[in-house]
């Protein structure tokens, strides 16, 4: 009991005693004026009297008393339980001015900064769950027992249904690096690293699996596909650039060394080498230079001067520009027609796209004779083609014609001077318009190669 209380309870005692001597002076004067036997006998049944009155005066006082405490109590043991069950809303009313009082305003201020703290905590824990959720990065919280106690978005699409919170993550992710290295910083304490290939088919992750300081562990999957392809296609392409610029440049390393070591070469002999040694180094030229242009429609910073343009005037220009070089390799370059709408087009690029469709037509579909060039109007955009009538090409190699340094016939292509990068360039200059390429064709019936460039406005309605 508090001191103010128990001030109280002592007062109302001291109140009590004293109405006591009161009653009792009193009935003692009374007393005095009869006969002294009288008076000891009437004094003790007096006192017993007005003690019991005392008595009955202070258990209701008393009890009243006790019972407002109580109440008082107990309000504070209701209001302790409703914040412990987390009604963080829950308050004491204001009574009085004596030390409860200040206990129960105590423990509203206590509740109340409780609840903004709490409050305050998962606000920043809801910020926390969008970041990581906003992340391209796969994220997964495991407890020390090897469960699942929160993942991101990007695993729960990864992992599907199958990742849930209390679930072990051996049960939902099967990947033996990425549960290595989960065990490896709950059980070490420390940071691991790996790699996983099988969480989903045709993806690469890094994974970064680091200990929590509450105990547990955090995994961050991050998507390497991307890098790993690129990186890929850097080495293959390294790969490709050395062999078709090694070729070339031993042919020329062998022929002269032979001229050096012969102290009197035959003038016919020393000719002929010569002419190799050139085709070699035109053939290494024209290599040098589609790579440079390749480099540069691949580059982010290429850029293109496009203008609205008749598509009949870019097929006239290309026939204009390649017939003469047909005529003289003894073929006839046929005009299909073309539609006089408008494209959006870089005259120049265009060029170099028809040029190396005819070229590319030329070496591999001449046999044929001769070689068609035309386009027509699509719903939204006009489609260009350049055909040849040679032998075709096998559907395999379709879909992979138009990538870097891939022939159909490498010792063919090797024979004609073609480097393997032409079409490779049409596809990316015509990407970078907008438009698409590609290829049809059938065993013994020749090639076409399509393409096809956006509409500077749209068609008019008949």
């Amino acid at each position: 009991m508090t001191r103010k209380v128990f001030v109280k309870l002592l007062g109302l005692f001291v109140l009590l005693l004293a109405f006591h001597a009161v009653v009792m002076e009193l009935v003692f004067r009374a007393l005095m004026e009869r006969r002294v036997g009288e008076v000891l006998t009437r004094l003790g049944w007096e006192a017993l009297w007005s003690g019991l009155i005392a008595l009955v005066v202070a258990l209701p006082l008393a009890a009243w008393v006790a019972g407002r405490i109580m109440d008082r109590l107990q309000r504070v043991v209701d209001f302790a339980r409703r914040i412990a069950s987390g009604d963080l809303a829950a308050r004491l009313p204001a009574s009085g001015g004596d030390e409860l009082s200040e206990m129960e305003a105590a423990l509203n201020q206590t509740a109340e900064r409780l609840g903004q703290t709490l409050s305050e905590s998962e606000s920043r824990r809801q910020e926390l769950a969008v970041m990581l959720d906003s992340m391209q990065e796969a994220v997964v919280a495991i407890t020390p027992e090897g469960q699942v106690r929160w993942s991101n978005s990007v695993m729960q699409h990864m992992a599907g249904t199958q990742i849930r919170v209390g679930r072990p993550l051996a049960h939902s992710v099967r990947d033996p690096d990425l549960l290595a290295c989960v065990k490896s910083a709950l059980e070490h304490k420390d940071v691991c690293t790996g790699r996983a290939s099988s969480l989903s088919p045709g993806r690469v992750f890094e994974i970064s699996a680091v200990p929590l300081p509450s105990g547990g562990a955090l995994a961050v999957l991050h998507d390497v596909t991307r890098i790993e392809a690129a990186e890929r296609t850097r080495r293959d392409f390294i790969a490709n650039v050395s062999h078709e610029l090694r070729t070339p440049l031993t042919s020329i390393q062998g022929y002269v060394e032979t001229l050096m070591d012969d102290p009197m070469p035959d003038p016919e002999t020393t000719r002929e080498f010569l002419h190799i040694i050139q085709r070699s180094a035109r053939r290494m030229n024209r290599l040098t230079e589609d790579l440079l242009t390749l480099a540069g429609v691949e580059s982010p910073d290429y850029k293109l001067f496009r203008q609205s343009i008749p598509a009949s005037a870019l097929v006239d220009d290309a026939v204009a520009s390649m017939g003469g070089l047909v005529s003289d390799a003894g073929l006839r370059l046929d005009l299909d027609g073309a539609p006089d709408d408008k494209v959006m087009a870089d005259p120049d690029a265009m060029n170099q796209v028809f040029g190396n469709l005819i070229e590319n037509a030329m070496k591999y579909g001449g046999s044929g004779g001769r070689l068609s060039i035309g386009a027509r109007l699509l719903e939204n955009a006009v489609e260009f083609w350049v055909r040849d009538y040679g032998p075709g090409i096998a559907s395999e190699h379709l879909n992979r014609i138009f990538e870097r340094f891939y022939r159909v016939d490498k010792a063919r292509s090797r024979e004609s001077g073609g480097t393997g990068l032409g079409l490779a360039i049409v596809r990316h200059i015509v990407q970078a318009h907008g438009g698409d390429a590609r290829a049809e064709s059938e065993l013994g019936s020749g090639a076409a190669f399509y393409f096809t460039l956006p509409l500077a406005e749209p068609p008019t309605a008949l």
